[in-house]
């Protein structure tokens, strides 16, 4: 069986661009011709996602797939972290649930994550030209080194060429370049083939000296020096993104306000409600901060009991009953959904140590804890016609479901439930098929479990109009459906322009003279049309 060629992008730290560079990097194999997939061995994050067959992985993989053109899979991401509290994590392995388990038991678990990371690579690397694998965090961590199972000890074992990444917007990326190749190894030292500049701003023959210093002193090429970009919009992989200063929306008419949970996932569910013209999307964390917007959003959570009960203490469960009583529309998905309702019970201890609690009240549902986690992706239809939907019956739906709980109506007459779910990928559904979430008597409560109901564009632009025209307000007009394929086409061209390809292709050992035959492909690969 043919090896694939392998890859790997390592970082200083985290944040400094690794998983946008990936990403970049399969498409442009892809685009090249390549087949390629991505992998991290292990990805700690509540953003994450669900493979056709069911598997959870990182939400960072998934995109990183799509990007290469090729199907997420459990394999792309073996080893998933689930933070639960500073020192409780829900350890995910080939997509399922293991167990939870704190730092000092996690440890223990090494060698059966190794096996799981080991053979996931083998696997990928007997079907694809190559595999671009990610790390995480910084290969320099002292403490973590002896048992890590992520950075250098997989690049060993593949002997994988590896680019060090490093954040110049944050300063000082001479010393942390330089820092992170001194507190390496020898042997792995000698497997950093390039390094990366990333996130650079102004001009550029200002860092020329940079550069000749940093390659005179390491013996090692800078691979490129990528510029800051701000209109190419690939998901986030960590929600320390969300603390990161962003630009005022010029012109917005629709203030939307997503509550920034402790615990917060997936909260790219919302970036597709970020571009378009005229709103403006905030992250908050206080009642100062949540002022008075159009929409709130209660987004997903990995626990949601103790985020609620966060809720409450900071005073913002009482300013968002408020909000709605003076009009204002309220959102929840999966965990967000769960609170909107009027009691949550945890009789086994799955989300917290409190038996019961008292949700929001917008919504008379009742959510149950339970030890088995629905991981699903879904297919479906809007069948509401009021409210927030007002105008999307018949809307096609897609996304995905993780929760533990299970939502039901109280009473004899619950309220409308939105969507109707025509396709589980993993499971049968029932005759006439099955119905998701609420949307109360006013139309200006809305919950669901489904992952990206915000990417589907009958549905979000519906949702936008209508909290427009209770606003007395018009949207403009602009494009709202600009693909997320065409996104990675141009993150591809923007990282080409700015990386030496050819020391690219030269370390990584694939055909270089594929290379220059792809080097310009056809108008049909590059719009993405080709499968990997």
């Amino acid at each position: 069986m043919t090896t694939g060629k392998v890859l790997m992008v390592q970082g200083t730290a985290s944040h400094v661009g690794k998983s946008v560079l990936v990403a970049a990097l399969c498409r442009i194999f892809r685009q090249d011709g390549f087949r390629v997939a991505p992998f991290k061995a292990q990805n700690m994050s509540n953003n994450s996602y669900v493979t056709r067959d069911g598997g959870e992985i990182g939400r960072a993989q998934a995109v990183q797939a799509e990007a290469a053109g090729v199907e997420a899979r459990v394999e792309m991401n073996p080893v998933l972290l689930k933070p639960e509290a500073d020192h409780i994590a829900q350890v995910v392995l080939m997509g399922r649930p293991l167990l939870s388990a704190r730092v000092k038991d996690y440890f223990a678990l090494k060698a059966q994550l190794w096996e799981s990371v080991r053979t996931s690579l083998d696997t990928l690397r007997g079907e694809y030209d190559i595999v671009v694998i990610e790390g995480a965090g910084s290969p320099a961590e002292i403490n973590l080194k002896a048992t890590e199972i992520v950075n250098m000890r997989v690049a060993r074992y593949a002997n994988a060429p590896v680019l060090l990444c490093g954040d110049i917007d944050r300063g000082g990326v001479f010393a942390a370049l330089v820092g992170t190749l001194q507190l390496l190894e020898p042997e792995e030292r000698a497997l950093v083939k390039g390094l990366v500049i990333n996130k650079f701003r102004g001009d550029i023959s200002l860092l020329t000296d940079g550069v000749t210093w940093l390659e005179n002193y390491t013996g090692i090429p800078v691979a490129g020096v990528v510029p800051h970009f701000r209109d190419i919009h690939i998901p986030e992989e960590d929600s320390v993104a969300l603390d990161l200063p962003t630009p005022g929306t010029s012109h917005a008419v629709v203030d939307i306000a997503v509550v920034q949970l402790p615990h917060i996932s997936n909260f790219d569910d919302f970036d597709p409600l970020a571009r378009e013209p005229g709103v403006s999307l905030r992250y908050v964390d206080s009642v100062a901060a949540l002022g008075h917007p159009d929409l709130v959003v209660l987004p997903g959570s990995k626990t949601t009991m103790p985020d609620l009960a966060w809720l409450e203490s900071r005073g913002l469960a009482q300013a968002i009953k408020a909000l709605h009583r003076d009009g204002g529309a309220v959102v929840g998905i999966c965990g967000g959904y769960q609170m909107l309702g009027t009691k949550l019970y945890d009789p086994d201890g799955v989300e917290s140590t409190r038996a019961v609690m008292d949700g929001l009240g917008l919504l008379p549902m009742t959510t149950v804890f339970a030890g088995t986690k629905e991981t699903h992706r879904v297919k479906g239809r809007v069948v509401a016609d009021s409210g927030l939907l007002a105008g999307a019956k018949g809307a096609a739906v897609q996304g995905y479901e993780i929760h533990m709980g299970r939502t039901t109506g109280e009473g004899v007459d619950p309220p409308v439930c939105p969507v109707c779910i025509e396709d589980r990928t993993d499971v049968p559904v029932a005759a006439g098929g099955d119905y998701d979430g609420a949307l109360d008597a006013s139309g200006r409560v809305l919950g669901s479990y489904i992952h990206g109901l915000f990417h589907n564009g009958a549905l979000r632009k519906a949702v936008l109009d209508n909290l427009a025209r209770a606003k007395g307000v018009r949207l403009p007009a602009g494009e709202r459906d600009l693909t997320t394929d065409q996104e990675f086409d141009k993150l591809a061209d923007w990282v080409r322009s700015n990386l030496n390809m050819e020391l690219i292709y030269q370390v990584s050992g694939l055909s270089r003279d594929l290379y220059r035959a792809a080097s310009s492909p056809p108008a049909a690969l590059r719009q993405g049309s080709v499968k990997g």
